[in-house]
């Protein structure tokens, strides 16, 4: 009796088993086929050079079309110098390129292009997502929304044109403070933790469907607006709600009309948005590395385009460099003020020991690099892993590239 009992608990444990199996790879095949597989892999080493190419069609994205007047670049090919300083060490560009995980490299000396490559797949129709260089796309359409008409003042609070965040940390907040990262409110951009706010937001915002504003209000302020400079991408996120709510329409559709078209971008580009068709300014741009570095163009040429204003001129000065008397957390430097070395304006970074340059960070090694003593634009893009180690040293590149082919 006993056998025979042992026997059926031992055929029903392995028809549990089998079950469970059958369960667990079923849930596994899910998985593999669903957003949620590509939320979790998003960075891992065997996805990212894909993923990072093709973002616009694995999530939810809005085009921005180009249209048919292209500003288009001249020709000067040249090799890249060989070698380069930094930290007092000499070092090969070559092996920098490969060991930052470079996907593309474009040089130009203002309209005329002096280097261009691509790595790991890409090529120069490749559309590649922006990560944070976003932010600085964001702060072009606020200012143009000024100039425009439709937002009075950065010193505006953003709740006066956005009302669903009435009550919320960013209740009174101006635009100014947010453009600048200081406002003062908590959001964890800890990229090695996986639980900080950060690395749960794509599966928040992909996974769960949330939307952007109901995850905006959740967060808490922890200082002061205007005290210290906190790179936090909940700042960017309100951008998202200020143009469109400010504008009467999608971010996507504003960026069209008044900035991809008039500059004569070449490709048509996404912006990633949320599953209620918030554009997600804070990252996850994807366009050309020739349309990238055209921005860094039109903001070397003051805003114009061939002569024809496209950005207000007073808007890039405006843009780029502050008041760091009356603003000390946004001046570069060992600044106690400010989580970081680097300098900040409206989502634009100003190096250490400024040199009159500026440029647009992403994460993973995005860069719009922009030199005008030497009249350099550099666009790269990278899947680098250690993005946040080699920041620095790819200003010290840019700088010892823009220097040798602009004195050739």
């Amino acid at each position: 009796m006993a056998g025979k009992l042992l026997k059926r608990l031992g055929i029903g444990f392995a028809i549990l088993a089998a079950v469970l199996l059958m369960l667990g790879a079923g849930g596994y095949l899910y998985l593999r086929n669903s957003e949620w597989w590509v939320a979790v892999t998003l960075f891992h080493d065997d996805y990212r050079a894909e993923n990072f190419r093709t973002m616009h069609e694995l999530f939810p994205s809005a085009p921005v079309h180009a249209g048919a007047e292209v500003w288009h670049w001249s020709r000067d090919e040249r090799p890249l110098p060989e070698r380069y300083l930094f930290e007092g060490e000499e070092r090969s560009v070559q092996e920098f390129l490969t060991r930052t995980e470079t996907t593309g490299l474009l040089v130009a000396h203002d309209g005329t292009i002096l280097h261009e490559s691509y790595m790991q797949g890409y090529d120069q129709s490749s559309l590649i997502t922006s990560f944070s260089m976003a932010k600085t796309f964001a702060s072009v359409l606020v200012g143009l929304a000024i100039a425009d008409g439709y937002i009075d003042s950065v010193h505006d609070p953003i709740t006066a044109y956005v009302p669903e965040l009435r009550g919320g940390p960013y209740d009174g907040i101006s635009i100014h403070h947010v453009l600048t990262m200081s406002s003062g409110v908590a959001f964890d951009e800890d990229y090695e933790n996986f639980m900080s706010d950060v690395m749960w937001l794509p599966i928040r915002i992909f996974g769960f469907g949330e939307p952007i504003d109901q995850i905006l209000n959740e967060l808490e302020r922890e200082r002061e607006a205007g005290s210290y400079n906190n790179y936090v991408s909940s700042d960017s996120l309100v951008l998202s709600l200020l143009i469109s709510r400010a504008t009467g329409g999608p971010v996507t559709e504003y960026l069209e009309q008044r900035l991809w078209r008039p500059a004569g971008m070449e490709y048509n580009a996404y912006w990633n948005t949320d599953r209620h068709g918030n554009a997600l300014t804070h990252a996850f741009l994807s366009a050309s590395l020739q349309d990238f570095a055209r921005l860094g163009r039109l903001y070397l040429n003051e805003g114009r385009r061939d002569g024809e204003e496209i950005v207000p001129e007073t808007w890039v000065a405006e843009s780029l460099y502050r008041d760091w008397e009356a603003e000390p957390h946004l001046a570069p430097g060992d600044n106690p003020d400010s989580f970081w070395e680097l300098g900040f304006g409206y989502k634009w970074w100003i190096p250490e020991d400024p040199e009159g340059d500026f440029l647009a960070i992403g994460i993973w090694g995005q860069y719009i690099y922009v030199h005008p003593r030497y009249n350099i634009v550099i666009a790269k893009t990278a899947t680098d892993y250690y993005f946040d180690e080699n920041d620095y040293e790819n200003i010290a590149f840019f700088r010892a590239v823009a220097r040798e082919l602009a004195e050739e």
